[in-house]
């Protein structure tokens, strides 16, 4: 059957309660109503064709409707769909983890979930687990989570208590466990502390400070490698993380990597950790792993931290943690041929090759007087938009002049998303030059359109 798009808006605005969205606001305005998609666009209801420059919330990696990936998830499905990792066993699920493995050699084990949240809330309970199974009294003060400011590490409770972004967990702040913030090396907004190089110092400092401080009541650090993407595409500078590593060892406390966002091929190598040599205890991996297809994320583990939780039935070391569609075969398989494909179509050197060139085209953007920042790690991507260039004052909440440029986007046959005063480009990764060429220059005009109207309106 088919409906009319006023049929579906209406539908639409009547029963469903769309994430991170002012529901208020969105009533009043015209929906984007996906039908389908193909390569890097998106088709609606009317049949109008969008770049996506959201890769739909970061996640797809070879573009829309892939034949080879859709072969993959057609040939499990006359399979099986699904069945219990709940004292059994299956085909994909074993040989992903064998797959993610290869690429995380330090690490010996895979725990699989269905969101990146859900691999960081595993992550931190077997990190503050592992404390208590080695040695319940000599450790039974290691309680605590440092994270960095303005982190981001998805919405469940415990991941959100690591998070710090006023924003979005203020509100839930009488939920949460405790949580040590330290400083991220914003260098935009962090001039007082001098260069790149200084503010990383800076920020290091602190976090030694906290750890020599602290480090008995520590389970664990848990930082974004090189990219904090939530927090508006806050590129780390070099060094900053092995940094953070080097600290961990030296003062014994576990590192996660969320590895959520910036894996998979988004910053130009497959994992984010490979372009600092960091070897953390844990891993959190999701979004990109399935290619943009299904629900699908895992916590890897070293082998250290894995045999904390070996012991007999009377001594309880058991992770009593687990998921409905745990390692489910649909999503295991098209990870699978996933991974093969980012290799088979040398995926990674094209993103990088594509990086360069967008950073070339993304600089004309700064003629625009209400581009502050431009920042980017690959192909992840975000301009931050301020009223002021010299004292970097960002307009008033109110004008939402953020989510008016993104509309003229949409307009404009571009889908993007903001961050705050943020605006994010993160292309679907195998998403041609000229289609991302094209999108910088809509998402140029689509800028200078809000500015001028911003001129008339604020003066």
């Amino acid at each position: 059957m088919v409906y009319s798009y006023a049929q579906l808006e209406q539908w639409d605005k009547q029963y469903v309660w769309h994430p991170f969205t002012q529901m208020k606001q969105y009533v009043n305005e015209r929906p984007l109503i996906i039908e389908r998609g193909k390569g890097s666009y998106l088709y609606d209801v009317n049949g109008r064709r969008y770049l996506d420059g959201y890769a739909s919330l970061w996640v797809n990696v070879h573009g829309h409707n892939d034949p080879e990936l859709n072969a993959a998830l057609y040939e499990q499905l006359e399979k099986i769909a699904h069945s219990t990792l709940l004292g059994s066993a299956n085909v994909p699920s074993i040989l992903l983890a064998k797959r993610l493995l290869e690429y995380w050699p330090h690490m010996s084990k895979v725990f699989y979930s269905d969101t990146g949240a859900a691999a960081v809330e595993i992550a931190l309970k077997i990190a503050y687990q592992y404390w208590k199974n080695l040695d319940p009294v000599r450790y039974a003060t290691k309680n605590k989570f440092v994270s960095l400011k303005e982190a981001y590490h998805g919405d469940t409770v415990g991941a959100v208590s690591v998070g710090g972004m006023e924003t979005f967990h203020r509100i839930f702040a009488p939920l949460l466990f405790e949580r040590i913030e330290v400083p991220a090396p914003y260098v935009y907004r962090m001039e007082e502390y001098g260069r790149e190089q200084d503010v990383v110092r800076h920020c290091l400092n602190e976090l030694e400070r906290v750890l020599a401080s602290q480090h008995e009541h520590i389970a664990a650090v848990i930082v974004e490698p090189l990219v904090q993407g939530a927090a508006g595409i806050i590129v780390h500078p070099r060094g900053f993380l092995k940094g953070v590593e080097a600290l961990c060892r030296q003062y014994g406390t576990l590192l996660i990597c969320d590895e959520v966002a910036v894996g998979f091929g988004r910053t130009g190598t497959m994992f984010a950790c490979e372009q600092e040599e960091v070897a953390p205890d844990l891993v959190c991996l999701g979004k990109g792993i399935t290619g943009g297809y299904l629900p699908l994320a895992a916590t890897l583990v070293t082998e250290e931290v894995y045999a904390a939780f070996l012991g007999d039935a009377e001594e309880d070391k058991t992770f009593y943690h687990g998921h409905t569609y745990t390692g489910n075969q649909l999503s295991c398989s098209v990870a699978l041929k996933n991974i093969e494909l980012i290799e088979a179509r040398g995926l990674l050197d094209d993103v990088q090759r594509k990086a360069r060139r967008l950073a070339g085209w993304l600089e004309r953007l700064y003629d625009i007087p209400i581009v502050g920042d431009i920042r980017q790690k690959g192909l992840m991507c975000g301009i931050e938009i301020v009223k002021n260039r010299r004292t970097k004052e960002v307009f008033p909440r109110a004008a939402m002049l953020e989510h008016r440029i993104i509309l003229e986007a949409r307009r404009r046959g571009l889908v993007i998303r903001p961050l705050g005063p943020v605006l994010t480009f993160i292309p679907v990764l195998a998403m041609s030059e000229a289609e991302m060429e094209e999108a910088v220059r809509i998402l140029y005009d689509s800028i200078v359109c809000l500015y001028e109207q911003a001129r008339a309106e604020l003066g």
